[in-house]
């Protein structure tokens, strides 16, 4: 009997693993775990049982139980026999870290392997391990899944490129596919060539149309969705070329397609976000909920993240959430010291209260601790002083900045500020201190002169001539066939000493020396001539016949030769004669005469009227009240007697 029932047993776990064979022929991984518990309760410890139960869970996307199983059966499943199928769980459930100590930890790095360390380095960011990865994987395989790896290595390249600045060397793959046009794409964006990955993504949408619209089962929505991401970097390069609005538009296409990848529609709102910057806030905090959604921490790279971040303090300070933005910037202070963005955005908010000393204490402490950023810090801090008007203590702070001292740029601010403060003494020192530094490291440098150059003109113009003279004493030393300052210098010499000046003029070159090869004729006749000379060859009496004459036109009289000329610029213009009633002119309603200029009968009778002088017939007609707004003298009074008549009457009869 025991021999039956042990034949029966075998015959029914014969039957429970020709149905796993089946399930797993059909992928009906699910179905296939059934047989596989029951077997598994027979035999607990059955290694291929437990190992065919951990690849139908990870199938059917079962990791935390798949790495549950291997686990609890780590001794059956014999150590590290299973590192693929574990580290592949850890992968999967995004703890990275643990998925690359399994991976290094395994006796043998399989290809499989291979395939995931690549996976998990680019996951980590580390770039140039995960490029050497692939590489190997490349030169030592051949199957069917080379165009992946292809794909993978090209997208490595792009990532290099857009976080780490490094210039691509050119892989020499073919780009036959929209993933590959894509990833070029990127690393073209990554140096700033954006006119050409924008053809390289127009290239890639044509592939994707093309390679989706094979497949009978693939929609317009499908293949729509499938482009989200091509269109979503062509969106970021118009943004990138100041192209908002077309920016805009694309990227709210986008979104209305409501595509599944969460790092995509996250990468999209913030873009969105940082268009709109303090405008359309209501825009923006309905976008930025995009930003939190559930998994986007996985799919986006530290510095996406970083940026996301800083556009959620930005925008909190933006919405008068002083709390809100104190704390996200605080947070990212934390995670990143040595980052100077969350202590500008810090100082900003303070800045938004009124605590500008505040503001100022913080970059201040902040450019002790990190030298590296002090130079960005203290032209932060220069701008809030100007901001404060204090424009003496902004300039103490940017000469400190050594590194910047001789700068064209900040020297030119320095002597802009410095002269607005009308303290000539320090921005002559500033040009003093710049002139020395070339002087000492790039005495042949165009820089170098060109700031003698400069300082020579604002002492000539701020009355330091000695200064200036010797500044284009050096100049011309430097270069003695300089006209131009040899020129400057003569001019500057003839305010301070005369006879030196007429000694250097000497050194001029004389006319006959200069080949000007001008064209005196050209010159006069050119367009810009105030006189253009006339050209000869004309008779008298044979003008140009008229176009339109004038009415009063009599060809027996002479025409007035400045007939041409406005009335004021002829030569018999002798002015507009003015009445002795101008005061008058203008004032109070349309029509009405001035305050001062009563009716008083009596008055007009003692007051004879004034013959008006030649040539004042203008200035009189002037003060005439034009006849639509002339009333009859007695009219206002006649009428007002009449309505006090009818209400003595006690009717008014209407």
């Amino acid at each position: 009997m025991a021999a039956a029932a042990a034949a029966g047993g075998g015959a029914a776990m014969a039957a429970l693993w020709g149905e796993v064979n089946r399930c797993g022929q059909n992928g009906d991984f699910a179905r296939a775990l059934k047989p596989l518990n029951r077997i598994l309760q027979a035999s607990r410890e059955d290694a291929t049982a437990l190992r065919c139960k951990v690849v139908c869970l990870i199938q059917s996307g079962a990791f935390r139980e798949a790495l549950g199983l291997m686990g609890a059966h780590a001794k059956a499943l014999g150590g590290d026999g299973m590192a693929f199928e574990k580290a592949y769980c850890e992968y999967r459930l995004n703890r990275i870290e643990s998925a690359l100590r399994t991976i290094e930890s395994a006796a043998q790095r399989t290809d499989q392997l291979k395939e995931l360390y690549g996976q998990v380095l680019y996951r980590l960011e580390r770039y140039d391990e995960c490029l050497a990865t692939y590489r190997d994987l490349i030169r030592n395989s051949q199957d069917e899944y080379e165009e992946e790896r292809k794909t993978n290595l090209s997208a490595v390249v792009a990532a290099q490129s857009t976080w780490e600045r490094v210039v691509p060397e050119d892989l020499g793959l073919r780009e036959a596919t929209y993933e590959l046009c894509y990833n070029s794409a990127c690393a073209l964006i990554g140096q700033g060539k954006l006119n050409e990955a924008m053809k390289k993504l127009q290239k890639a949408e044509g592939l994707c149309r093309q390679s989706l619209s094979e497949d009978s089962d693939v929609t317009e929505e499908d293949i729509e969705a499938e482009l989200a991401i091509i269109h979503g970097q062509m969106a970021y390069i118009m943004q990138l070329q100041g192209r908002t609005e077309d920016a805009l538009q694309l990227y709210n296409q986008i979104i209305k397609l409501k595509p599944t990848d969460v790092g995509l529609l996250a990468v999209i709102a913030n873009n969105i976000i940082t268009i709109n910057k303090d405008q359309n806030v209501f825009d923006s905090k309905k976008k930025v909920k995009l930003t939190n959604a559930e998994g986007v921490e996985h799919k986006l790279s530290k510095k996406q993240l970083q940026a996301i971040e800083f556009n959620k303090a930005l925008l909190a300070m933006y919405t008068n959430q002083a709390e809100q933005c104190r704390k996200l910037a605080g947070s990212l202070q934390a995670q990143s010291p040595e980052h100077l963005l969350p202590v500008l955005i810090q100082a900003a908010q303070l800045c938004r209260e009124k605590q500008h000393a505040r503001a100022v204490g913080l970059l201040q402490d902040f450019a002790e601790q990190h030298p590296a950023s002090a130079a960005e810090v203290k032209l932060t801090m220069a701008q809030l002083k100007i901001a404060q008007g204090s424009v003496t203590k902004a300039c103490i702070i940017l000469r400190s900045i050594e590194e910047l001292q001789h700068k064209p740029g900040m020297v030119s601010a320095l002597v802009t500020m410095y002269s607005h403060e009308e303290d000539i003494d320090s921005a002559i020192e500033v040009f003093t201190q710049a002139i020395q530094w070339y002087q000492q490291h790039e005495p042949k440098s165009p820089v170098h002169l060109s700031l003698i150059r400069e300082a020579a003109n604002f002492k000539l113009k701020h009355g330091r001539k000695e200064a200036a003279i010797s500044d284009l004493e050096e100049l011309w030393k430097q270069n003695p066939k300089d006209v131009h300052t040899l020129a400057q210098l003569i001019s500057a010499y003839s305010l301070v000493d005369p006879e030196k000046a007429k000694v250097l003029s000497k050194h001029l070159p004389s006319s006959d020396s200069l080949s000007l090869k001008v064209d005196v004729d050209a010159l006069e006749n050119s367009p810009g001539a105030t006189y253009v000379r006339k050209k000869a060859g004309k008779l008298a009496g044979h003008c140009a016949p008229w176009g339109k004459l004038p009415k009063n036109y009599d060809p027996k009289v002479t025409p007035d030769p400045e007939r041409w000329l406005p009335m004021r610029e002829r030569s018999y213009y002798r002015g507009r004669k003015k009445g002795k009633k101008k005061d008058q002119v203008g004032k109070g309603t349309q029509g009405s005469t001035t305050a001062g200029s009563e009716l008083d009968a009596s008055k007009a009778a003692s007051s004879p009227p004034t013959s008006p002088r030649p040539g004042s017939a203008a200035a009189v007609s002037s003060n005439v009240i034009p006849p639509r707004h002339q009333k009859p003298a007695g009219a206002p009074a006649t009428k007002k007697k009449q309505q006090q008549k009818k209400k003595k009457g006690g009717k008014s009869g209407w």
